[in-house]
């Protein structure tokens, strides 16, 4: 199976017990109904990124769902925690593969924690690609060498953070990339 579709989900969910506050995780990004199953980081070649609405119509209960997914979970008092994806998209799109990132944080904003998973996928594709860049130098920088290279397309990332409930509750973020299957009619 080689997805061709993707879609971008992000939950938070609080309760007393850790797996429900998964759970609650998960329904608030509208994919609970699912039997997850987490892969590692490529974007396949004609892979389409689609919108998270488009995406939850073609979900069935039960079925089995590849995804990546970043979570962070904590029932420390007003912990800072946050989980981001990033993805990195090649320009010849039909011929090269992309970039998937997770990155989970305690204490980093969403802003810090998605644009750092954002350089993670960034970062992994130029090195495939050959683009030459001082990985030293800030993220801002070399998201504009990675853009002028010709060789990556797009970036973007989706992040969820949240602020640990006051008194003690379990709290947990997930961002995901949802991998769908192509239908025949799209193979063809």
């Amino acid at each position: 199976m080689v997805p061709g579709k993707l879609f971008l989900t992000k939950g938070v969910g609080v309760h007393k017990d850790r797996l429900a506050s998964f759970e609650l995780a998960l329904r608030n990004a509208g994919i609970e109904k699912c039997n997850l199953v987490y892969v590692s980081s490529i974007l396949p070649p004609n892979c389409k990124i689609i919108s998270k609405e488009e995406g939850l119509k073609l979900l069935k209960a039960g079925e089995i769902t590849f995804c990546v997914m970043a979570r962070s979970e904590s029932n420390e008092p007003n912990r800072l925690l946050s989980a981001a994806i990033g993805i990195a998209v090649p320009s010849d799109c039909c011929n090269n593969y992309g970039y998937l990132s997770e990155h989970h944080a305690f204490g980093e904003t969403a802003k810090k924690t998605g644009e750092y998973a954002e350089d993670l996928a960034a970062t992994m594709l130029a090195t495939t690609l050959g683009v030459e860049f001082n990985p030293d130098t800030a993220w801002e920088e070399r998201e504009q060498i990675y853009k002028t290279s010709g060789h990556i397309f797009k970036t973007t990332n989706v992040c969820q953070s949240a602020e640990c409930n006051k008194d003690g509750l379990w709290t947990t973020t997930i961002a995901v990339a949802v991998l769908l299957e192509q239908t025949k009619k799209e193979k063809n």
